[in-house]
């Protein structure tokens, strides 16, 4: 009868160190192998396809300014860092970068919408139509769009104040060309007449409801001095129960007094 020895245990960890050595050195070769074959010129970018918004940037000009900052071949690009890179341009807001078998990358730009201008005059920063600030050459701008201006953070804000108090003056014909909101919290607006107003603090709600009773009663008002509501020159919304207004060419001064005034 044969019997089995058992194999000694320097001999089991022997072998199972091979074992070990050999699927380390598989790997590693697998490893290396797909490197190369990751790096090959064979897979190396030829072209990238631009679509979308290129109203402000032509997807030449964004190829030859972004291209050489793309990193890897086909299978190695960091598709965010493309995303980044593209994204960096005057005025684009998203991008999405896509890899394009076999050797392609293809690019969907969305571009800002701008809407306003954000902050003082001769400022380089525009809103757009999320109510985010965005820097851009304002001289591409081709409409007449107005400026808005607040506390940073505060953007959204005062987009949505503007669309909100926007169409109650367009039903007087008038526009609004600036709209500030101070660091008080509290709202001034200047149409395209040159009238100055404050509207006051408060909810959007609470300034457009004040400003819906000023101006539904503005015609009937203007109208007692014989002015239209074009010769408003300032009003004051901030009162309780009223608001008060100052008309070209209308004196609030009692004939009395402007004789005191020439003849002190």
């Amino acid at each position: 009868m044969t019997h089995n020895l058992p194999v000694p245990l320097d001999v089991k960890l022997m072998n199972l160190t091979s074992r070990l050595l050999l699927v380390a050195f598989v790997l590693l070769a697998l490893g290396a192998a797909a490197g190369w074959v990751m790096a090959h010129p064979l897979f190396a970018i030829r072209g990238v396809t631009v679509t979308g918004d290129v109203n402000h940037n032509n997807a030449l000009t964004l190829r030859a300014n972004v291209a050489p900052q793309l990193r890897g071949t086909f299978l190695t690009i960091d598709l965010v860092a493309a995303r980044r890179a593209f994204e960096a341009m005057p005025w684009v807001r998203r991008a999405v970068v896509r890899r394009e078998f076999p050797d392609r990358l293809k690019v969907i730009l969305q571009e800002h919408q701008a809407v306003g201008y954000w902050g003082a005059e001769g400022d380089s920063t525009l809103v757009n139509s999320y109510g985010e600030v965005f820097e851009a050459n304002v001289d591409e701008v081709e409409q007449e769009l107005p400026r808005l201006d607040g506390p940073q953070g505060q953007s959204v804000q005062a987009l949505a104040m503007y669309r909100a108090l926007q169409p109650l003056f367009e039903r007087l014909e008038l526009s609004i060309e600036e709209l500030d909101l101070t660091g008080r919290g509290s709202w001034r607006a200047k149409l395209d007449t040159g009238a100055e107003i404050e509207l006051g603090r408060g909810t959007e709600e609470e300034v457009v409801a004040r400003t819906q009773r000023f101006l539904g009663t503005l015609t009937q008002v203007t109208s007692r001095y014989g002015r239209s509501v074009t010769s408003l020159e300032s009003a004051d919304l901030r009162h309780q129960e009223g608001y008060a207004i100052r008309l070209r060419g209308v004196s609030t001064v009692l004939p009395e007094a402007q004789k005191a005034q020439k003849n002190p």
